[in-house]
């Protein structure tokens, strides 16, 4: 572990310090008390105990560097420069709140100032700090960012994920360990089998300091060396804080089942405010005028400070209600590119060559989107998705990653909050899993809780669906489940050139998208034009046009209902085929046209039938067209069960072209 120096601090550096330490403390002390009077409406984490530790880091950012926080976040917004008011208006809900009434206690967003958001998820900030170094990484500036998390994040996942990406990365980031001694309510001596932070940042290649973390001049110090490295290009450093917080783990908690009375006495005895004030006097109480009274009249200032923001916060409006279901989404941009028919194409290409192309023009366009992913760099991915780009844009751009699905995704994440445009190939949907919670907890939710401050322009694609053997781990579809989530769109398209072109729009736009690719289609080729072009999302397409039946299906299942339809033209029943092309946002007018046309619809999905795409079109068209509806509405899905390995069972858990046709002919008969 590296050793610190205390450095040599002037009288006005002390004296700022202190300020900032006093404003926390006061204004943690207000909101308790407006707590127990129920002017805050939720939770209430306090930083009392801790605020040397925001402090004494912050003291060394500026207003470029950025800050990523936890559910006890009060100290590092504040030590950032969020104004009282703002923080303590947010716990009461009001509009003027950092992040508008959306968030409270754990939900802190103030990106003017370069605090990028508290977590009420233990660990995200750990990775999202590591992509905002990678965005720093690529624009070449001295800008560092700081995760603040406490002892209970270094058992989680994103600890070991993030701190292995920034070292491999070499990424400007401090990771701050607020080690208070328990995480909730469970004691860190139980829940790490190293209770020694600090000591595992050699297992990542990572110089690791630990501190009095009640100690400003410590903090100071350690936090100094560390940007220091960081500025320089030397990488991360990982900050062992050792502290406590005083007060309960949440406002209106039992406190005294799980720590005593005599161990918070004992803490208290050691707070980093008082021995602030004791180091000032002592450094500098021969000098006029620095004395136990005028810090006194500091301290009367700040309570002063904090009681008019506490009066500007309370008589505060609160947000409009229509208002609760705005910023989920970016503004739309306009498409100022042509949409050209395949018609016009001079050439075929397959499903993945016209990803690339699109993806090399969106690259050459944007400076700050790189791709993530296991082996896309020079070897050009599993599938090929980034042939030949590696040698166009490099490695920092086109970038391979350790098996770190977590971690590259939530890095995903704080880069797009930063700046950057990533775009992470995740090879197949099963694999993503295991990164669910940073996709939907976080890149789903940020511009909403920020107010729409804040993009999230990040593209995630990969492999979906049964048909090649590959088992239950690697034919998983899940745009359903993704679908659901307000926050994300889904698109899953089914031939090159719908490919190209809605690989371009989510390439191009503001908002978080999961580009899903059947990978039975990878391969297959179409008409497809060289120039750039954009589908905008939520416009399904008319396959086949017809007058007896309405069929809708998407990626693998569009090409097995058209050979289904093209068997029953023969018979005289005319089958009029679309292709949503997009699961969310979903065109339910277009299919609703179509129904009100033949007066039939069959929903076919490989997807499990229970709560999937299908109840969803069948739920809306009951409701909008149910008059115009001959017959009930038929869904053929793949069975309800994982995807087995043997071709002859694969092809029995999905929808065949025999399934189709006998099940158009069923709805025929109604």
């Amino acid at each position: 572990m590296a050793t610190v120096t205390a450095p040599n601090v002037d009288k006005a550096t002390w004296i700022d310090l202190y300020r900032r330490m006093l404003l926390i403390r006061k204004t943690e002390l207000q909101l308790a008390k407006s707590h127990q009077r129920g002017d805050v409406h939720g939770a209430c984490h306090t930083y009392v105990g801790q605020e040397a530790v925001a402090v004494g880091v912050l003291a060394h950012f500026s207003s470029r560097d950025m800050v990523f926080s936890t559910h006890r976040g009060h100290g590092h917004a504040m030590a950032k420069g969020m104004p009282a008011e703002d923080l303590i208006a947010e716990l009461y809900g009001r509009v003027t709140g950092c992040s508008r009434g959306r968030g409270g206690s754990m939900h802190l967003f103030s990106p003017e100032i370069g605090m990028m958001g508290t977590s009420g998820i233990v660990a995200p900030c750990i990775l999202q700090a590591a992509g905002a170094g990678y965005t720093f990484k690529l624009t070449k500036e001295s800008s560092v960012s700081a995760a603040f998390f406490g002892d209970g994040a270094v058992n989680n996942g994103a600890f070991h994920e993030g701190l292995n990406l920034a070292s491999i990365y070499k990424l400007p980031v401090l990771f701050v360990c607020e080690n208070n001694q328990y995480a909730t309510e469970v004691p860190f001596s139980y829940s790490a089998g190293n209770p020694h932070v600090a000591n595992r940042g050699a297992a990542y290649g990572i110089p690791a300091i630990e501190v009095d973390g009640n100690d400003l001049l410590a903090v100071y110090s350690a936090a100094q060396i560390a940007v220091t490295r960081a500025r320089r290009g030397e990488g991360p450093t990982l900050i062992e804080c050792k502290t406590y917080r005083t007060r309960a783990h949440s406002e209106g908690m039992t406190d005294f089942t799980y720590r005593t009375r005599e161990e918070v006495d004992d803490w208290k005895s050691k707070c980093p405010i008082a021995r602030c004030r004791e180091a000032i006097l002592e450094a500098f109480g021969d000098e006029e005028g620095v004395t136990g009274a005028w810090l006194d009249e500091i301290e009367d200032e700040i309570a002063d400070e904090v009681a008019q923001a506490h009066a500007n916060a309370i008589e505060a409006d609160y947000p409009e209600a229509e208002d609760s279901a705005t910023h989920v989404f970016a503004e739309p941009r306009e498409s100022l590119l042509p949409l050209p028919s395949p018609a016009d194409a001079t050439s075929e290409k397959s499903f993945v060559e016209a990803t690339v192309d699109a993806l090399r023009f969106a690259l050459q366009r944007h400076d700050l989107m790189f791709v993530m992913g296991e082996g896309v760099g020079e070897r050009g991915g599993s599938f090929k998705t980034t042939d030949g780009l590696y040698k166009l844009f490099g490695g920092e751009r086109i970038c391979d990653t350790p098996i770190s699905e977590r971690g590259f995704i939530g890095l995903a994440c704080g880069a797009a909050m930063s700046g950057s445009r990533p775009v992470i190939d995740f090879m197949f949907a099963d694999f993503i899993l295991d990164a669910a919670g940073e996709i939907i907890n976080q890149i789903a939710k940020v511009q909403y809780m920020s107010n729409g401050r804040i993009k999230m322009p990040v593209v995630m694609r990969g492999c979906i669906g049964a048909g090649h053997s590959a088992a239950t781990h690697h034919s998983g579809s899940y745009y359903t489940t993704y679908g659901h989530f307000p926050g994300l769109k889904v698109v899953v398209p089914s031939n090159a050139y719908d490919a190209k072109g809605l690989f371009a729009e989510a390439l191009a736009g503001d908002d978080p998208v999961l580009f899903l690719e059947h990978r039975e289609l990878l391969t297959i080729k179409c008409a497809v034009p060289e120039q750039e072009y954009r589908i905008p999302f939520g416009q399904a397409a008319i396959v086949r046009e017809g007058t007896d039946v309405t069929v809708v299906s998407l990626a693998q299942m569009v090409h097995k209902a058209a050979a289904a339809a093209e068997q029953l033209a023969a018979k005289g029943v005319s089958v009029e085929l679309i292709d949503p092309r997009t699961v969310a946002p979903l065109d339910i007018d277009s299919i609703l046209a179509s129904v009100a046309k033949t007066g039939r619809l069959l929903v076919v999905d490989e997807s499990f039938g229970p709560y999937g795409l299908g109840a969803e079109i069948a739920a809306q068209v009951s409701g909008r067209g149910f008059d115009d509806l001959d017959a009930p509405i038929k869904r053929l899905n793949g069975k309800q069960a994982p995807t087995p390995y043997s071709p002859v069972l694969e092809n029995n858990n999905i929808p065949q072209v025999d399934d189709i046709v006998a099940a158009i002919e069923e709805l025929m008969a109604e």
